[in-house]
C-alpha cells in the first residue's frame, strides 16, 4: 500500500497544546488537472447557503465579497467551489479596517516579514490558484489569519482553530522530526534543532511540510503570512476538486469538491476521510467549539 511520509504516532507538546503527529503528510501522491464535480460537504456543511454549520462554520454562496461590498466584512465565511476569490490587497484593506491586538508576541518579527511565490509543482493540480500564493501581508497574528481566510474563502474561525491545533499560533513551532537528511531545509540539518540525528520537517503557524513544499521555503519558515497563505491555498485547491489523486490512494470515501472538512483532514493525513483524518478534524472542531483562541491561557502578548 502506497503511503506518503508516514510518521510514527507521537504526541508532541507545542507551546501548551498537544499535537498528535500520526500518519502526517501534506503532499500529493501525483498531480492532476481534472476537476471533480462540486458536492455537499459530507460533514453536513452546505456549500450554497449562508447559514452556519453545527460546528459554527459559515458558508457563503459563490459570490466574491470583493464584488458585493466595499465595506469591511465583520467576518469571513467559506465560499463554495467556483466562487470568485477576493484579491490579497482587497483582503488586506478589509482586515486592517478592523484591527486586532497582538496576542502572540513571539511572532512579531515573523509577522513583519512577507513571503514569496511558489512553483505550481507544489500543488496537486490547480496551477492557476497556486499563482496567488505570495504571503504579501503584515500585521498581528490574528490579522494574518483573517487575511488568509479572506483571500482563500475559508471560514476565519475554522482557520483560527486549526492554527491553534497546529502551533498554538506560534510561527516558531517545529514539528514532524525525522531522520531523513534529505528532508531537512538548509540550516536545519540533522541534530541542529535539539533532537540528535533528526530534523524538523514542518514549520510555522500552519506547520508547512518542507519535503512537499520546497519552493515555499525559506518563506514558510520566516513569514507567518507565507505559512498561512500556502496552507489555505492548498486547502482551496482541494476544495475546488483539483486533487483527484486522492482517489488513487487509501481513502474512506471518494474525493469530490466542496467538502470543507475533508480538505482540513487531508492537510493532516494526506488522505481523504481516513481514520487519522477524521480524528484530526474532530480536534479542530473541538477547538472551534471552545473558541480556544479567546481563552485566557491562549493569550501570550
Amino acid at each position: 500500500m502506497r503511503k506518503l511520509a508516514m510518521v510514527a504516532a507521537a504526541a508532541i507538546v507545542v507551546s501548551g497544546c498537544v499535537r498528535a503527529d500520526a500518519d502526517r503528510s501534506h503532499g500529493p501522491a501525483s498531480t492532476s488537472s481534472t476537476e471533480a464535480s462540486p458536492s455537499a460537504d459530507p460533514s453536513g456543511v452546505p456549500v450554497s447557503t449562508a447559514s452556519p454549520s453545527p460546528a459554527g462554520v459559515a458558508v457563503s454562496p459563490a459570490v466574491s465579497p470583493a464584488r458585493t461590498s466595499t465595506a469591511a466584512p465583520s467576518r469571513f465565511a467559506t465560499l463554495q467551489p467556483g466562487a470568485r476569490l477576493p484579491a490579497g490587497d482587497q483582503c488586506a484593506g478589509w482586515v486592517r479596517a478592523r484591527p486586532k491586538k497582538e496576542n502572540k508576541g513571539v511572532n512579531r518579527a515573523a509577522n513583519s516579514v512577507t513571503g514569496q511565490h511558489v512553483d505550481a509543482s507544489t500543488f496537486g493540480g490547480g496551477a492557476g490558484l497556486a499563482k496567488r500564493v505570495d504571503g504579501q501581508f503584515t500585521g498581528t497574528t490574528e490579522e494574518i489569519l483573517r487575511w488568509a481566510a479572506c483571500k482563500w474563502g475559508i471560514d476565519e474561525d475554522l482557520v483560527k482553530a486549526q492554527a491553534a491545533i497546529e502551533s498554538w499560533w506560534r510561527q516558531d513551532t517545529l514539528g514532524d522530526f525525522g531522520t531523513d537528511a534529505g528532508a531537512c531545509p538548509e540550516g536545519h540539518g540533522l541534530g541542529a534543532d535539539g533532537q540528535a540525528g533528526k530534523c524538523p520537517q514542518s514549520y510555522g503557524i500552519l506547520q508547512n511540510r518542507y519535503p512537499y513544499m520546497k519552493t515555499a521555503f525559506p518563506g514558510a519558515m520566516r513569514s507567518t503570512a507565507m505559512s498561512a497563505d500556502l496552507a489555505y491555498g492548498i486547502w482551496r485547491i482541494c476544495m475546488e476538486g483539483h486533487e483527484t489523486w486522492l482517489n488513487t490512494v487509501e481513502r474512506g470515501q471518494q474525493y469530490a469538491a466542496g467538502d470543507a472538512w475533508g480538505c482540513v483532514g487531508r492537510w493532516f493525513s494526506g488522505r481523504w476521510h481516513t481514520e487519522a483524518s477524521e480524528q484530526y478534524v474532530g480536534r479542530v472542531k473541538d477547538y472551534l467549539n471552545q473558541r480556544i483562541w479567546e481563552t485566557p491561557n491562549f493569550q501570550q502578548p
